[in-house]
């Protein structure tokens, strides 16, 4: 049931402001509808008596400090509450008394630490949070004690704007996945540490080329607000015997020093491949340095997130599948239906296009499509739209007479990578590695 606007009821509860079944009912449409406004003015009629209820006291006085209206927060909530320490935290801020809110906002977080605020955090030490803060970077080159002047120095470069899952079409089941295991201890730290749970650590991405990993990885970045560092093959790999070893530490020590941060290797299988298939004795010391790293023995990896993602599992080291390492691997699929339609509906998003235009009927016309194969489709489509504009004289808007046309000469490219995966999944599944691969696999009757 949806609450009533808050508006009709504040003019009832106006009236009759005793009626407690009347005041609840306009603190639920409050709440529903994120009205700060509109609850103080009910919390004016009413007093204490419209807060009654913990639970609903507690997120009443949420909506109300993060509207900012501290005053009435410092009126209704308890004195040693984490509400009124944050309210008195603000206004010390507010007056100039950085110091005094330093303290107060500690102590809010000792009493509450999920009202850590690491944006509000920031401002109390005089940081200046922006947007460039948690946009990407790419390791172009690595500096270490051996390297001479004439060596490029290790740099971050924005990779791009900072984006995050909004951007990310399709993969809800993974992304509940990242934010429960990763996200959510990066941005409440205090709350792990009670229970003696550590931020970073390491997460691996599988599943066929195109299907977002790597928008996953950048995702994750943007969510966590943490910088991030794309590692590709070339910043590691050297000539030189050793001077790999040394650069992928660099790495590593560049992002502790950076925490928090979030460090992805793409092609992960290049740099961790399996050292029994290794010839050469130099694969298998890298592999034995980045394991190293991993565990973080000499150094802290706390608040650094390593991130790997390849489209060939079952060439990575076992190694690196133990806890502590990348113990949590996760599958990205090809999008199901309703992922294709929300990526359909990303790519369209700016693009002039016909009202008519029926995402819904391509999404379904389009099983195994990957996310890049759907890019594709409709940069195909919009190809047509721009010869047949540059044919008419005038701009003709993307319409399904494109889109339809772009399905006939488009393909998925996941079906050869599915087909090599089912065999990995039915003969070579120790330990059930790939059982998310056979879920898949079933519920689209391919199994």
């Amino acid at each position: 049931m949806v609450p009533a606007p808050p508006d009709a009821l504040l003019t009832a509860l106006r009236a009759s402001p005793d009626n407690t079944a009347l005041a609840a009912l306009v603190l639920d449409a409050c709440l529903a509808n994120d009205d700060a406004q509109s609850l103080g003015q009910a919390c004016d009629l009413c007093g204490d008596s419209l807060l009654t209820d913990p639970q609903r006291r507690d997120d009443a006085l949420r909506l109300l400090l993060a509207a900012g209206d501290t005053v009435r927060v410092l009126r209704l909530a308890p004195e040693d509450s984490a509400q009124a320490l944050m309210a008195r935290s603000r206004v010390a801020l507010g007056d100039g008394r950085r110091d005094e809110a330093r303290e107060l906002y500690r102590q809010a977080v000792t009493v509450n630490p999920t009202f850590e605020d690491a944006a509000y955090a920031a401002s109390l030490s005089g940081k200046v949070v922006s947007l460039a803060d948690a946009r990407g970077g790419r390791v172009t080159s690595v500096a270490n004690d051996d390297t001479d002047d004439a060596d490029v120095v290790r740099l971050l470069q924005v990779a791009g704007e900072r984006i995050t899952f909004a951007d990310v079409g399709g993969l809800d089941e993974v992304k509940q996945q990242v934010r429960r295991r990763i996200i959510t201890p990066f941005l409440k730290p205090s709350l792990f540490e009670r229970f003696k749970r550590r931020s970073g650590g390491g997460i691996l991405l599988y599943g066929p080329p195109g299907c977002g990993k790597t928008l996953l990885a950048r995702a994750t970045a943007g969510e966590c607000g943490a910088k991030f560092y794309n590692v590709a093959i070339t910043d590691v790999l050297d000539m030189y015997i050793g001077e790999s070893e040394r650069k992928l530490h660099a790495i590593f020590e560049q992002a502790r020093r950076g925490a928090p941060a979030v460090v992805f290797f793409d092609e992960i299988e290049a740099l961790g491949g399996k050292r029994q298939h290794s010839r050469e004795a130099t694969s298998a010391k890298l592999v034995s340095q980045f394991l190293t790293e991993l565990d973080g023995f000499a150094q802290n990896n706390q608040g650094v997130l390593i991130l790997g993602a390849t489209n060939v599992p079952w060439a990575v080291d076992s190694a690196f599948r133990r806890p502590g390492r990348f113990d949590r691997v996760l599958f990205v699929p090809p999008p199901d239906e309703a992922a294709r339609h929300a990526i359909l509906d990303l790519q369209l998003a700016g693009r002039p296009h016909a009202d008519g235009v029926d995402l819904r009927d391509i999404a379904k016309r389009s099983p195994g499509y990957s996310g890049a194969d759907l890019r594709h489709l409709v940069e195909t489509a919009v190809d047509e739209a721009i010869e047949q504009s540059i044919e008419e004289g005038r701009e003709v808007p993307l319409s399904m007479t494109h889109l339809r046309a772009a399905l006939k000469d488009t393909r998925a490219t996941t079906l050869e990578w599915l087909t090599t995966a089912r065999n990995h999944a039915r003969y070579a599944n120790q330990g059930g590695q790939y059982d998310d691969v056979l879920t898949f696999l079933k519920q689209h009757g391919e199994g």
